[in-house]
């Protein structure tokens, strides 16, 4: 029998005993469980009576601080109820830990919705100390093990802390507290959770991530929480009036969120960075855009946005430029090396952005000019080619040219051109559909159907 699994039982009998003892012993008895719970053959011999015991202090200190809050005083002997309940906490937090005995027991027990209102309870007191800040983080670390692998501990937080207790956390300015809030809300998540994290009024816990993200980049969550957007985003035959409203009023976060992080995909021409995290949410707020103008009902608020234009012009450029001054993902290539390129996070990245700007333009004679003034037009015809690290390329080029050269003379007359100086390929031109006509003078472009195969 390992040591930790010998010394668990007087462990067990000393902490029944401290159960009605003062503070200081309780603190003591707890924090020597906490200890033996490290390891795996402790936590699994570990009997009830021992949680039973561990959520009568978390109740009694719940009592404590709600008793304090009643009278307007000061938390008698605060500092050892904030120790205590953190290691209480922390000896949770170990013996679940790859358990799910113990996960089941501390359930059934109630201590899932204890430790939300206790939670709750600390969020309450108007301390910033550390000794706040480490009984808050063990209590979401706790939460987070015991929803590791188990459905049930899963649903049950759930339907305890979504979604006060996700958008308190979210909101904190400890940085871990908020690290390990998102991880117990991405192990709570599945299929019906998704639909109601994404449901017009529960939104904003999921934007909280994303705000969180613009100021700590290295928050790991707001990837996954893009992806879910854009699963939301991408159903258009099932999202209600309702929540395209929603949508749009978070347009504006969601723009400026790329706005501000566009540039990070640079990072990407660095093989050694392709999994860069700031980079990653850039390509994933890329996408989420591209589905949101690609929607009517949301376009015309999106094409009238400061700024996203521009961006997408000024993105496209960068990556443009950086794939001719040196090989790497933004290069145009005809030929795939291998494996790592095709399941390279940018590929397609520069698509995505002519698509972008091609939305932006559609029947927007504003953007239109726009997309003229930035020299946005010979950049697209710069990328028409076809290029293996941006699948259909040709396609959205075709497609924002169109959008462009729509009832707009000038546009139209600046392609024809750059086609007679030989700054644009004839050839291109066709396969896009289009072709050169001379009308009173003026070299146009007009739109022609191909003849069918």
């Amino acid at each position: 029998m390992a040591a930790g699994a010998g010394a668990l039982p007087a462990a067990a009998a000393r902490l029944g005993r401290a159960v009605a003892a003062a503070p200081e012993a309780r603190l003591e008895s707890v924090r020597a469980l906490a200890g033996l719970f490290r390891e795996e053959q402790p936590r699994e011999m570990a009997e009830e009576s021992v949680f039973r015991d561990l959520l009568e202090i978390l109740m009694s200190a719940s009592s404590e601080i709600e008793q304090a809050d009643k009278d307007c005083c000061e938390l008698v002997d605060r500092d050892t109820c904030l120790l205590l309940i953190a290691e209480c906490f922390r000896c949770l937090r170990n013996a679940c830990v790859e358990c799910a005995k113990n996960q089941h027991v501390m359930r059934n027990l109630g201590l899932i919705s204890t430790s939300v209102h206790l939670i709750k309870l600390l969020h309450g007191i108007q301390i910033k100390e550390e000794l706040l800040l480490t009984a808050l983080r063990c209590s979401l670390q706790f939460l987070g093990n015991i929803a590791a692998g188990n459905g049930d501990s899963q649903n049950s937080i759930w339907k305890c802390a979504f979604p006060d207790l996700f958008l308190t956390c979210l909101a904190y300015s400890d940085e871990k507290i908020v690290a390990y809030c998102c991880m117990v809300l991405f192990t709570c998540l599945n299929s019906e959770k998704v639909r109601e994290l994404l449901y017009p009024g529960n939104l904003t816990v999921a934007l909280q991530v994303l705000k969180v993200y613009k100021e700590q980049l290295e928050s790991e969550w707001s990837v996954t929480l893009l992806e879910l957007i854009m699963e939301k985003v991408s159903e258009k035959n099932t999202v209600t009036s309702e929540e395209m409203n929603l949508f749009m009023r978070h347009a504006d976060f969601l723009a400026g969120s790329f706005k501000e992080k566009c540039e990070a995909v640079l990072k990407l021409t660095s093989a050694a960075d392709a999994e860069d995290e700031e980079a990653l949410v850039t390509i994933r707020l890329l996408d989420v855009l591209c589905e949101m103008t690609s929607n009517n009902g949301q376009l015309e608020h999106l094409q009238a946005l400061p700024g996203l234009l521009e961006t997408a012009i000024d993105t496209l450029r960068l990556t443009h430029l950086a794939g001719k001054q040196a090989v790497n993902i933004f290069t145009a290539t005809h030929t795939m090396t291998g494996q790592e390129e095709i399941s390279h996070p940018a590929v397609g990245f520069k698509s995505h952005l002519i698509r972008l700007i091609g939305n932006l333009c559609y029947k927007n004679k504003e953007n239109q000019d726009k997309v003229y003034e930035l020299d946005g037009i010979p950049l697209i015809l710069d990328n028409c080619s076809i290029d293996d690290n941006n699948p259909f390329v040709n396609q959205w080029a075709v497609y924002a040219i169109r959008n462009l050269t729509e009832q707009n003379e000038r546009n139209q007359e600046l392609i024809a051109q750059m086609e007679e100086k030989g700054l644009a390929d004839n050839s291109a031109l066709e396969s896009m559909g289009l072709e050169i006509e001379k009308r009173d003078d003026k070299l146009i472009v007009r739109s022609v159907r191909k003849k069918p195969s």
